[in-house]
Parts: C-alpha cells; sequence; structure tokens
C-alpha cells in the first residue's frame, strides 16, 4: 500500500489538536509504550532550540514495524502520555487511528493538508534516524517536512552513517540554524547534541515484566 498523499484525503472527519497559521509546531511520533523521560526531554529539546510554539506527540496506534505483542491499550497509553507530559506546551493527539493507514508519511502528509499555514517539524530520536528507511516511503518524509534529529547515546555515529542521513546529506543543515529550520524547504534537516537520555520504552517494558516476574 502507497502512502496517501496530500491531496488524498478529501473531508475525511479526524480532530486534530487547533494550530493557526504561522505556528511552529514539532511532530513527534511513536507507540509511547510506555511514555518516558526522553520522550519528554527530547521534545523540550526541540522547544527550546527549535524556537517551537508546541510539540504534539502523536500516539500512535500501533508500530507497523513493531509486535503488538503486551502492548497496552491506545486510551492507556494516551493517558499515560498525558500524565508524562507536564509542559503546557506538549499536546497528545491520537488522531492517527482515524487514519486509513499507519504509516508516518501519510500522517504528515494529512498534517499538511489539514493544517496550511502551519510551520511544521517532524522530531525524532537519532536511533529512528539509523532505521528510518525500513519505514514506508522515508523519503516522502523528508521532502514533506524539515526533520529534527537529536542524538541519543551510542547512536550519534550510526545515526550519521546510515541510509537516509547518507541519502539526505546536502540536505543538513548545522545546528546554529536549528532556530530558523521551522522555516526551511524542505528536505532540511538537523542534528541537535546535548543533553542525552538512553531511555527506551523497550527496556522500561522489559524491566516492568522483570519485576512482576520475580
Amino acid at each position: 500500500m502507497r502512502a496517501l498523499t496530500a491531496t488524498s484525503f478529501g473531508r475525511i472527519a479526524v480532530r486534530v489538536p487547533p494550530a493557526v497559521r504561522g505556528q511552529r509546531i514539532g511532530l513527534l511520533g511513536g507507540s509511547f509504550n510506555p511514555p518516558h523521560a526522553a520522550h519528554l526531554m527530547i521534545s523540550q529539546t526541540a522547544l527550546r532550540r527549535l524556537a517551537l510554539d508546541e510539540v504534539w506527540w502523536i500516539v500512535s496506534p500501533g508500530n507497523p514495524l513493531k509486535s503488538r505483542t503486551g502492548e497496552a491499550s491506545l486510551a492507556q497509553r494516551v493517558a499515560l502520555a498525558r500524565a508524562m507530559a507536564a509542559d503546557r506546551r506538549i499536546k497528545v493527539t491520537d488522531f492517527e487511528k482515524d487514519l486509513p493507514t499507519p504509516f508516518t508519511a501519510s500522517t504528515l502528509a494529512f498534517l499538511t493538508r489539514r493544517r496550511p499555514g502551519v510551520d511544521f517539524v517532524w522530531l525524532m530520536g537519532a536511533d529512528n534516524l539509523a532505521s528510518i528507511h525500513r519505514w514506508r516511503d522515508w523519503q516522502s518524509i523528508f521532502r514533506l517536512l524539515p526533520i529534527a534529529v537529536i542524538d541519543r547515546p551510542g547512536w550519534h555515529l550510526k545515526a550519521l552513517a546510515s541510509p537516509a542521513a547518507r541519502a539526505f546529506a546536502p540536505s543538513r543543515r548545522p545546528e546554529t540554524q536549528a532556530p530558523t529550520l521551522a522555516f526551511a524547504s524542505p528536505p532540511a534537516w538537523t542534528l541537535l547534541s546535548g543533553r542525552l537520555s538512553g531511555l527506551s520504552s523497550t527496556e522500561l517494558r522489559l524491566k516492568t515484566r522483570g519485576r512482576s516476574a520475580s
């Protein structure tokens, strides 16, 4: 199945957070199973370094590349995400459940149509940059929105050596241009370094299961 384009959605009934033209909004997608401090760190780093107005946590109904075994319900994950997102500038949304495909490229195409004039930036950790070439229509993501990659422990070199980083190397911008990234014409991306967090949802789930089994 191909990712949908910005003109494919028509009048599909999907409720997304309010936004107005000229706002700079970061988009952080994922299963959030569970949400954790690294999600918050990535968001607060992006708010500060990219001069964003808001960050939206797009809680996915399910990652097509990951097993759904042991996954908490969407409602549970949304509730946990809202409890974790103490910053009022972070909005938690589950609108992706109402879209006809679960793929990020389609989600971003939908948002650019539903919220014209908003300056969106796709946010992801360096670990995701290292594997994004396995995502459906990943090149479309780079061509739809500017991308801010937040460094993660142990992933810096892997991310920069990844197929995606090599393919879009001419579009990489220095960190000093991060405050204007939201206005850049894609493809445009930067890698932000600074305070790092090695937390992952997978590790947290494994630790929780280990405590439950003991």
